[in-house]
């Protein structure tokens, strides 16, 4: 080999080994089964930056995408969310779940039960109930769907409630209680939810 070849070879695995701790040192670890890269993602399960604001969404690993062990009676297409640890589990199948974090009800606005999906939107404009308005006189009547909409990019109804699976523009939100009622996710965590889900999934609520 070369001498120049042999001396460029040892400063790039001295330049490897020294970049790999510093990179644990600093931000978070990406969650098992997941590289991190500098191109563009490989795989759906990869976390993307949201496209409206072009700034990374810093997530805890634990509420990035991924597909987990979830062994259940129910059927591959269910969706059950798990509002005390702040995930929701589409079910694979075969023991697999592919799980997402989100963001649930404050104190006093938190329900359960068992509905199905009744309907779905892209970029959905939003109404405020009101209830709502009652409690915050400064919202609008209506707001057009958008990046600076609440609902994010997409929504998810859930039967005949006022309640839905939906994007935000607070992504630092999720892990956290903070909606009256509605599960919040980031924007390309809906977005793949949105795609994956149809009309009449059965949603459980826990």
């Amino acid at each position: 080999m070369p001498r120049w070849l042999k001396a460029a070879f040892l400063a790039a695995t001295f330049s490897s080994l020294t970049l790999a701790p510093a990179l644990a040192a600093g931000g978070y670890a990406p969650p098992p089964g997941i590289t991190l890269v500098a191109s563009a993602p490989a795989n759906a399960l990869q976390l993307r930056s949201p496209q409206a604001s072009g700034k990374k969404v810093h997530l805890d690993p634990k509420y990035m995408r991924q597909v987990v062990p979830y062994p259940s009676e129910q059927s591959a297409g269910t969706l059950v969310v798990n509002t005390g640890a702040k995930f929701l589990y589409l079910v694979l199948g075969n023991g697999k779940a592919l799980r997402y974090g989100i963001g649930t009800a404050r104190d006093g606005f938190e329900w359960s039960g068992t509905h199905h999906i009744t309907r779905k939107a892209e970029w959905p404009g939003w109404t405020p109930p009101a209830e709502m308005k009652q409690r915050r006189p400064d919202l609008p009547d209506y707001m057009p769907g958008g990046p600076k909409n609440p609902l994010g990019a997409r929504a998810l109804y859930i039967g005949s409630t006022l309640y839905r699976i939906h994007g935000t523009n607070e992504p630092w939100t999720i892990g956290g209680d903070v909606s009256s009622g509605c599960i919040r996710m980031v924007n390309d965590d809906v977005i793949d939810l949105y795609s994956r889900v149809k009309i009449g999934a059965k949603v459980i609520v826990l």
